[in-house]
């Protein structure tokens, strides 16, 4: 059995570059796939947050219009209902990777309002990719990764080949114009080695222990890679 660390953002909104604050939190899809992976093959999964916040799942994310259909909306919240870890996270600051053979950021927005910033989560990320275990980041969650430069601006994950959620579906969703960054630009400008796939379409990267995924659709699929390496 493999503990599997789930990095989650605490945010329940994404602030605009008008200073409004547009709800979001995680993107179910983001957790309920991986999640329902690594459980059914008998892993172990824990979660942390930022201060240990209990994370907000992103209500646009349990639409049917957003998940395919009623059934798996129903599907999704079922399962985000019984993962009792998503009521007891643990604190970011406290967790070391040495306790843990994977981790895992699932996007939503939330990582643009906090994981973006947070020095705690760029030191984990520091350390998960020098350990050489897998690391997995999604959608949004590749914003994290600008948290992990130093004052001269430099990161360990420049030059990695990465992918994350496009501008184009940040049109489609129609918050592109909204924004006050965009993550695929900052990703881009970290500098690393950003690619893409169609919009919506899973798109997976890997690079070394990294391993990145372009949108929702892309989560299931990444943690399956994982389970392989597992």
């Amino acid at each position: 059995m493999a503990k599997v660390l789930f990095v989650v953002s605490g945010a329940q909104y994404w602030t605009l570059k008008d200073g409004r604050r547009h709800p979001t939190g995680y993107w179910a899809e983001e957790f309920v796939a991986p999640y329902t992976v690594f459980t059914g093959a008998g892993h172990q999964v824990s979660i942390a947050t930022p201060g240990g916040v209990i994370p907000t799942v992103d209500t646009m994310s349990l639409r049917p219009s957003m998940t395919g259909g009623e059934d798996i909306s129903l599907k999704h919240e079922a399962v985000i209902e019984k993962a009792e870890e998503l009521r007891r996270p643990l604190v970011l600051r406290d967790v070391s990777v040495d306790d843990y053979d994977v981790v895992y950021y699932p996007g939503g927005h939330g990582p643009m309002e906090d994981l973006a910033y947070d020095r705690d989560s760029g030191k984990l990320l520091k350390d998960a990719l020098a350990s050489g275990k897998p690391l997995a980041v999604v959608c949004h969650a590749p914003a994290a990764l600008l948290a992990t430069r130093d004052v001269n601006g430099n990161s360990p994950f420049v030059g990695y080949r990465t992918t994350g959620f496009t501008n184009d579906e940040e049109e489609a969703v129609q918050l592109r114009d909204k924004a006050k960054w965009l993550m695929e630009d900052e990703v881009r400008n970290l500098p690393t080695d950003y690619s893409r796939g169609p919009v919506f379409e899973p798109y997976l990267v890997s690079d070394r222990n990294l391993y990145t995924g372009q949108n929702p659709a892309s989560s299931g699929p990444l943690a399956k890679e994982i389970l392989k390496v597992l």
